[in-house]
């Protein structure tokens, strides 16, 4: 139906120029501007209606603009998630489904599971027992499909193409309901392989603004972190001369965004404040940058001449030995970040492990101790170092060496 909205839109609102050359800003104008109008004219929301009836039964000039929006969207996506490091082998929609959805709806018919209503709506009633509150709409009165009929093919058509051993849904967690549904739905047409279907739920960033304005776009979000990291960095005496300051900073900010995200539960709500993001000191992700950089560096000081010859019996120091135990412990919390598919694990995990490193870096000094001791305790952070950068790495984030 947005699509619906978007396509009625474009013809009424849209500008082919605009859409070359910053198609997701004008799209979301176009989208903004045809629901308010849409609002108080019952016609353009007609059109809309009917805008979408034509994509769903096939019409090729209704399929020929969705097919440039979504292209368009697609290129955007790529270059943008590039920056984040995030590469998707497909793009697949549940708005492929539009055919398939109409061999579901005959699928549930055959087995007795499709209700009409007096609307001339069909449903799926959950419950088996006609509770309302149970009921579950996958058709519209005049035919076209709904979100619902479009994951259930979406569904069957992935477990027939990738015969999955799970499949992860990420989406807001205003869909929860949704996704039982799906789900449940799947259960009933007798797939087993229902079970294997998982939902991730996430919550709202809030009070998130860039100086562009309220709604937020994720590139303006990465624009301005690298800006204000730049300028973070310009202004610390200890910044050491960098070959790209611009890719520091990026990497940087990058991974402050990310703990700052990963920190609480995924499904929690947030309060985003850019002050605490960079902070350097504390439970940031500019902290955890800077721990590795300055273990990367002490490698590059003391490396050589220490590292074949070393003896664990020289680690008995309580600090060597707190850091040692968490060492340990990191199989465990990848574990358990496998089993809940929540992040804050590893991300609190880190976050220690970079805590007790800062406090025996100013205590288990390297320079001028035997030799054995020196070896002992570079060896034990350069542990700590490759465990630190192996984490970030899982969470999305690219170590840096200097900074």
């Amino acid at each position: 139906m947005q699509f619906g909205l978007l396509g009625t839109g474009f013809q009424l609102f849209g500008y082919e120029e605009k859409l070359q050359s910053n198609p997701l800003q004008h799209l979301f104008e176009v989208y903004v501007q045809v629901n308010k109008e849409a609002a108080d004219n019952k016609s353009i929301a007609k059109s809309a209606h009917e805008f979408f009836q034509r994509l769903e039964m096939g019409d090729m000039q209704a399929l020929a603009l969705w097919q440039k929006f979504r292209d368009l969207s697609i290129e955007e996506y790529i270059r943008i998630y590039k920056r984040l490091g995030i590469y998707f082998d497909e793009y697949s929609g549940e708005s492929f489904y539009r055919e398939k959805s109409q061999e579901v709806l005959k699928l549930l018919d055959s087995k007795g599971l499709l209700l009409k209503t007096i609307k001339g709506t069909a449903v799926v009633d959950l419950s088996g027992n006609g509770d309302p509150s149970s009921v579950c709409t996958v058709m519209r009165s005049d035919g076209t499909s709904l979100y619902a009929t479009r994951d259930l093919a979406a569904a069957i058509d992935r477990m027939d193409k990738y015969n999955f051993d799970t499949m992860i849904y990420v989406t807001d967690k205003g869909q929860k309901k949704h996704f039982q549904q799906v789900f449940q739905m799947l259960k009933i047409m007798g797939y087993d392989w229902a079970e294997r279907c998982q939902h991730v739920p996430f919550g709202v960033v809030q009070g998130m603004k860039t100086r562009t304005g309220d709604v937020t776009f994720l590139e303006d979000v990465l624009n301005e972190t690298r800006l204000r990291m730049l300028q973070n960095m310009a202004s610390i005496k200890t910044t050491k001369e960098l070959e790209s300051p611009q890719e520091t900073a990026e990497r940087v900010g990058l991974a402050a965004l990310i703990i700052q995200d990963f920190r609480g539960l995924l499904l929690s709500d947030y309060q985003f404040s850019w002050d605490r993001v960079f902070q350097s000191r504390g439970d940031t992700g500019v902290f955890l940058q800077y721990t590795h950089a300055r273990l990367h560096s002490l490698e590059e000081t003391f490396g050589c001449g220490y590292l074949n010859d070393f003896n664990t019996a020289c680690l008995q120091e309580p600090q060597s030995v707190s850091i040692l135990r968490h060492l340990l412990r990191f199989d465990e919390v990848l574990y358990r970040s496998s089993l809940d598919l929540q992040p804050r694990h590893i991300v609190s995990y880190l976050l220690t492990l970079s805590h007790l490193a800062a406090v025996a870096h100013k205590t288990l000094q390297i320079k001028d101790s035997p030799p054995e001791v020196a070896g002992a305790r570079l060896h034990l952070f350069k542990a700590v170092r490759s465990v630190l950068a192996n984490g970030m790495k899982l969470l999305g984030i690219t170590p840096v060496c200097r900074m």
